[in-house]
């Protein structure tokens, strides 16, 4: 292993030390209201960007601005060419951007946030930027890595990025493929047998590359279960019907969360390091999301966050 990587995995583990954790989300979650939770989140890394937020979705946001912040510093340490690791692995990113741009259901426009700066780790965020229509989004979305989403409508977008995402961190990011795969469960899961609507035929084709034909081909949430591969299989277990997809969900995390941590252990300095590290900083934020909620329901946990911990 290179001097590069070992250098980039020290940085990486001490980047992890840094975060609050499962005991720092508690501790924000049980403030007894929102603006105590937020001068409890003035002591952790967050407050790089949550010092100017003045309630819970600027705060959220704030959170995930500084994972994004904390990724490119740690893509800036590994060796050259080592930020294609991450690229997908923040993919996330480049979709909420894309989604802010585009009108709601209703048709109405809001005002889009800031969006996220994505520097080395983009994937096509500066053309996507440029396109004026859904259209014209699709077309570049189409001469990108991306790869076409199946359409130009808002749901069709969204949904054929967040496919690709699966599909691209299965391929590039060995360690992460499971992950991957239980995304791809999770998001085929709820657009067959929540919302009742076909997947757009690229993210289709994504699915049965991830999961098998037969599984993205079910045409029940009993029969998609049983016809899971083994490797994707573990994120619907137990889960007895579509409507307690939030508890797959939260069973993602945390294996994301132990996945990632494990890798942390491994005695081997190197690229498996470094996944997990982003993988045990991105839980971090989700949780730390879900507490700031609590929080602003004066200190009462939701289901979402006591799962999460």
């Amino acid at each position: 292993m290179s001097a590069g990587w070992v250098a980039g995995a020290v940085r990486a583990k001490a980047l992890v030390g840094r975060y609050p954790g499962a005991g720092g989300a508690r501790e924000i979650a049980g403030c007894g209201t929102f603006d105590d939770a937020l001068r409890c989140l003035a002591a952790t890394p967050y407050s790089r960007y949550a010092r100017s937020a003045v309630g819970l979705p600027e705060a959220q946001r704030a959170v995930t601005a500084t994972l994004l912040w904390h990724l490119r510093v740690l893509a800036g340490w590994l060796p050259r060419g080592g930020a294609r690791l991450l690229v997908p692995l923040v993919a996330g990113f480049e979709i909420a951007n894309v989604a802010s741009r585009l009108p709601a259901p209703d048709g109405r426009r809001a005002e889009a946030p800031e969006p996220y700066r994505l520097g080395a780790l983009e994937t096509a965020w500066r053309t996507l930027e440029r396109a004026g229509t859904p259209a014209e989004l699709r077309a570049a979305l189409i001469a990108s890595p991306w790869g076409d989403p199946g359409g130009d409508t808002p749901w069709a977008l969204i949904t054929g990025m967040r496919m690709a995402a699966a599909r691209r961190t299965a391929v590039a990011v060995p360690p992460a493929r499971r992950w991957a795969q239980g995304r791809a469960v999770l998001l085929t899961a709820r657009e067959l047998f929540v919302y009742q609507r076909s997947l757009p035929g690229p993210a289709r084709r994504d699915a049965a590359r991830l999961l098998g034909a037969r599984a993205s081909a079910a045409t029940s949430y009993q029969e998609f279960r049983e016809r899971l591969p083994a490797t994707a299989g573990w994120v619907l277990a137990d889960i007895e019907e579509a409507g307690a997809l939030w508890k797959a969900e939260a069973r993602w995390w945390r294996t994301v969360q132990a996945d990632g941590a494990a890798m942390l252990r491994e005695g081997r300095y190197g690229p498996r390091v470094v996944v997990g590290a982003v993988a045990v900083l991105s839980v971090d934020a989700w949780r730390v999301r879900a507490a700031l909620e609590s929080a602003a329901r004066g200190g009462r946990s939701g289901e979402v966050f006591d799962a999460l911990v």
